[in-house]
């Protein structure tokens, strides 16, 4: 399951600081986006469609409202991204060692296992920011994220800022695990059917190019599979409640019913192919201009 790359510390230090580059940036672009389809997820009825939800943003809060919680979406997902990348590198190695000489052979499960294990540890991490920004994005909350943070533990304590975690758990391991394990297995395709020449003898730009090929397609897959949990996330955290979770879940689904966890789908489709894409592209250039190889090979 590993490339020609030594995997020490130094090799799992640069994974992890291309996963905060990663993640953060792309997430942090992707802002305006995400505050439409949030705001959506949240009420239907809200906007006419995503072009109606920019424009209507932008004629009334201006350029502002549509990078409204941009720090908490930089800080929240550059921690994700740190334990997504740099966590499934050293579960991969860890499960590849405990297959042995079946490593190969059942190697998709080591894919599906170390991405479901990284996440675990890269949500606990992106929890409270995510609840910040939610809030920030979808109510007449304070748009400082320090500020926010400290009034949801003041009035909700850790609950406010965690109550999350379970959807959250919900949306990502299942996403992340198509995530990781479409993608190793779309690039190994790409250079067994279609660039059969030897992985080096192509430039290092063809390589990044097939790593963001491989990524979009893994993407659109992450976002049909995660995202009726994703619009749960989102009511969520809008809400301000000390309930039980499952209490809360409950409530939500027999507001919205089925039909209901797939508003804002086009949306997630467009952010999530795009957003993934980028993601390993931007990982793997990271890898490549620090001396590791790229993605991918037969």
């Amino acid at each position: 399951m590993g490339g020609s790359d030594v995997h020490d510390m130094s090799y799992y230090g640069k994974c992890m600081v291309g996963g905060i580059l990663s993640c953060g940036l792309t997430h942090m672009a992707m802002c305006p986006i995400d505050i439409v389809k949030c705001r959506k997820q949240v009420d239907p009825t809200l906007y006419k469609s995503m072009s109606d939800g920019f424009k209507t943003i932008y004629r009334t809060q201006g350029i502002k409202g549509l990078t409204i919680g941009w720090h908490a979406t930089l800080f929240g997902y550059s921690a994700q991204g740190f334990g997504k990348f740099g966590f499934y590198e050293i579960f991969k190695d860890v499960y590849k060692k405990a297959l042995g000489p079946s490593a190969e052979k059942y190697q998709t499960i080591g894919f599906l296992a170390s991405s479901a294990c990284a996440e675990v540890i890269a949500d606990t991490m992106l929890a409270p920011f995510e609840a910040v920004k939610v809030r920030m994005q979808t109510s007449n909350f304070t748009p400082k994220f320090f500020e926010g943070f400290n009034t949801i533990l003041a009035n909700e304590g850790w609950n406010g800022l965690y109550k999350g975690l379970g959807p959250l758990w919900m949306r990502q391991v299942p996403y992340t695990m198509v995530k990781f394990g479409a993608f190793e297995n779309i690039v190994r395709a790409f250079y067994r059917n279609f660039f059969t020449a030897p992985k080096d003898s192509y430039s290092k730009a063809t390589q990044l190019s097939i790593v963001f090929a491989s990524g979009y397609l893994a993407g659109i897959l992450c976002a049909i599979i995660s995202h009726p949990a994703d619009t749960m996330v989102s009511i969520l955290n809008k809400k301000s409640s000390n309930a039980p979770i499952g209490e809360q879940v409950s409530q939500i689904y027999s507001e919205i019913g089925f039909k209901g966890l797939w508003n804002g789908i086009g949306a997630r489709i467009i952010m999530v192919g795009t957003l993934t894409g980028m993601q390993w592209y931007i990982y793997d250039s990271f890898k490549v201009a620090t001396g590791l190889q790229a993605s991918g090979g037969k």
